[in-house]
């Protein structure tokens, strides 16, 4: 399926309180995700620091670190293994007072801190370098053929420094492009490594490249059609980045200046309904979406459904619309951690493992890992969707603790 990209900046609106860049990835029919940032504060998602251990936790296994003076962080002890030291106090792997590079690889969501690992990645389009795991992991999307290939080219390249992840956009790629982007990284990562030995505690050394670079990065560009911005400044961006590969074509700098892209894509309207509670569905019914502190409920409603079906068959129906849409809006709207849904009863086993087996593969295609658990005694189905950036809402509207 092909996608649409824009890439744009939202004018100010009442109620969101700043200036947005956006992101956005359109289908044939509608928007299928979108992200936006504050123009005012960059994410700190990917930065890499010089962090100081300020407290260790071992009832549950893990550090305090802070990035910064009074900017604290959670690092689980897990994500500290193969850690690079600039200044270590005591024998034990992790000490008060230690000095150690991480990465950000979760944002501070309401009234939790960001999250670290000491494990640093190094993102090109095809490859990934990693200091935490040094082995050679490649895309089970990939065809066997195409795995093979990659494994012989790539068998030896490993090092006592980082370990290579190939993403899947690695298939449409040659063996001189793939050693080339492998050699840059290289450089980036020795780099980052060798300069932090200078460096003090608090210092950042790499910063993440702009979130809608990262949007295309988390994408398989084959499968875009078209990419556009209105903004001469993000087009130079994506221009350096995509020189060389076939994608440069798609992408287009926006010119109108009678009609914004922001306007021509009704980026109002559809931010609006990413953010309305109700979801209406094609056949009538609809569902509701409540976020909480804790986590997520979604309810399952047949609504204005009137087909003339026997009931057992209506609801099944009615359950399999909602759960495609359901997988849908988690991407839409970046929603994370537990998520509780109250699909509509269903009598028979076979229409309940069917629904299952279709939300669990709709699942597999979302970029951040989601996990289908289980149907409860009380036919709830239990999810979870890992943390990594803040939800759409938080985006746009922030949180009590971004006011704190």
């Amino acid at each position: 399926m092909s996608e649409r990209i824009i890439i744009t900046k939202a004018p100010l609106k009442e109620g969101w309180g700043q200036e947005f860049w956006i992101a956005a990835a359109f289908d044939e029919k509608r928007m299928t995700q979108i992200q936006a940032e504050a123009v005012s504060k960059s994410s700190i998602l990917g930065n890499i620091y010089i962090a100081k251990v300020e407290n260790i936790a071992q009832n549950i296994q893990a550090a305090f670190v802070d990035i910064a003076k009074g900017v604290s962080c959670f690092l689980p002890l897990e994500e500290a293994k193969n850690a690079v030291f600039t200044k270590k106090n005591g024998k034990k792997d992790l000490c008060i007072g230690d000095e150690l590079l991480v990465e950000v690889t979760r944002e501070k969501q309401k009234n939790k801190p960001a999250s670290v690992s000491a494990n640093l990645n190094f993102s090109g389009k095809y490859l990934i370098l990693t200091t935490g795991n040094h082995l050679l992991g490649i895309s089970k999307k990939l065809h066997a053929t195409e795995r093979e290939r990659l494994q012989a080219l790539l068998k030896d390249q490993i090092t006592d420094t980082f370990g290579i992840v190939v993403r899947t956009a690695a298939k449409d790629a040659s063996d001189e492009e793939i050693l080339k982007e492998l050699e840059m990284l290289t450089k980036q990562c020795h780099a980052c490594l060798q300069g932090a030995m200078h460096r003090t505690a608090f210092t950042r050394l790499r910063e993440a490249p702009p979130f809608y670079l990262q949007f295309l990065k988390n994408r398989n560009l084959t499968e875009v059609q078209k990419i556009t911005t209105d903004i001469p400044s993000v087009h130079e961006v994506l221009l350096q980045h995509l020189q060389d590969t076939k994608e440069a074509e798609k992408l287009h700098l926006y010119t109108d200046t009678q009609v914004s892209l922001f306007a021509l894509y009704s980026l109002t309207h559809e931010l609006e309904r990413a953010l309305h509670r109700q979801v209406w569905l094609p056949s009538g019914a609809y569902l509701v979406i409540d976020p909480t502190e804790a986590l997520t409920v979604i309810d399952v409603n047949s609504g204005k459904n009137i087909k003339k079906k026997a009931r057992e068959e209506l609801v099944f129906s009615v359950n399999v619309e909602a759960a495609h849409e359901i997988a849908r809006q988690l991407i839409l709207r970046n929603i994370s951690g537990i998520c509780i849904i109250d699909f509509i009863d269903m009598k028979e086993k076979e229409h309940r493992e069917e629904l299952m087996h279709i939300l669990r593969m709709d699942l597999k295609k979302d970029k951040v890992p989601a996990t289908l658990v289980d149907i409860t005694r009380l036919g709830l189905v239990e999810l979870t969707r890992k943390k990594v950036q803040k939800s759409l809402k938080e985006q746009l509207q922030g949180d009590v603790s971004d006011e704190k």
